[in-house]
């Protein structure tokens, strides 16, 4: 049902679709999944914002890729005038609404690790939370086990999908800490210092609360992150015209990286994920 759009269309009636994609940064610059060369990609619908509880969503995209319904949207949902923590429960309630089971989700992120260099992908398999978003769910009716943060089904299809699209000579690494700022700025030297000493190997924004919400709606999730840039202090000081060449080059790989793991994906098999979400124990 069509309730009123200027710009984007806003929907009372969510699709039912099994798989998502969280577009971040390192796709930001293109028009995904349309810019790149997938020809069993089709755009469904475009500019779709549905009422929730936390106010309206932000503008998501559904398309097709290889036979499966999925749901875009762009930079996690941020946008001007919302908060971070709050676009995260507006896009969640729609997924949760959707019945999405399958989160992909991507990332520019600064390299902590001294081993890592820019241009390096990376699956992240696990995370440290220094967000002050830490209150953000959809409700609080579950006891969510973070044992296993990620999904190993979708980081394996997002490794090979990687190795896939990897350039001669381009680095995939298949694990590795994913340290959560709230940014906009920066992290110090100090502050940079301190996460590596905690084994954080790349610092960024955006796994949590992701991480969190999708376990809250029963979803699987798993993420792939390209290195921008060193991380203050970390072995050399980065440029500007560095960062924004890759996120401008290396978009179209990035965008093929998710759009080639999304073909390989189903919501059969046994990763485990659905069974770390677990009855709360404190009902009032």
């Amino acid at each position: 049902m069509l309730l009123k759009g200027v710009d984007c269309v806003t929907y009372s009636e969510i699709p039912r679709v099994d798989y998502a994609i969280i577009g971040g940064s390192s796709t930001f610059s293109l028009n995904f999944p349309q810019d790149l060369d997938f020809p069993d990609v089709m755009v469904i619908a475009e500019k779709l914002v549905f009422p929730t509880p936390y106010g309206e969503s932000p503008p998501l995209k559904l398309f097709i890729v290889g036979g499966k319904k999925v749901l875009t949207v762009k930079m996690h949902g941020w946008r001007q005038g919302v908060s971070r923590g709050r676009a995260s429960q507006q896009l969640f309630w729609v997924l949760q609404k959707a019945g999405v089971k399958k989160i992909l989700s991507e990332g520019g992120v600064g390299a902590i690790n001294h081993l890592l260099k820019p241009r390096d992908i990376l699956i992240p398999s696990d995370y440290l939370d220094f967000s002050m978003r830490k209150d953000v769910s959809l409700g609080g009716e579950f006891l969510l086990s973070m044992r296993q943060p990620v999904c190993p089904i979708l980081c394996n299809a997002l490794l090979r999908a990687a190795e896939k699209k990897a350039p001669e000579g381009g680095r995939v690494f298949d694990r590795g800490i994913y340290a959560v700022t709230d940014g906009r700025h920066f992290e110090s030297p100090a502050e940079v210092a301190m996460l590596g000493r905690l084994g954080a190997d790349i610092v960024g924004q955006s796994m949590c609360p992701e991480v969190y919400l999708a376990r809250e709606i029963g979803a699987c999730y798993g993420r792939v992150d390209i290195v921008t840039n060193y991380a203050e202090g970390v072995n050399r000081d980065w440029e500007h015209s560095e960062l924004a060449d890759i996120f401008y080059q290396e978009a179209h790989r990035m965008g093929s990286i998710l759009l080639e793991a999304m073909r390989h994906i189903n919501t059969e098999g046994e990763c485990g994920c659905a069974k770390l979400r677990y009855p709360t124990l404190l009902k009032v």
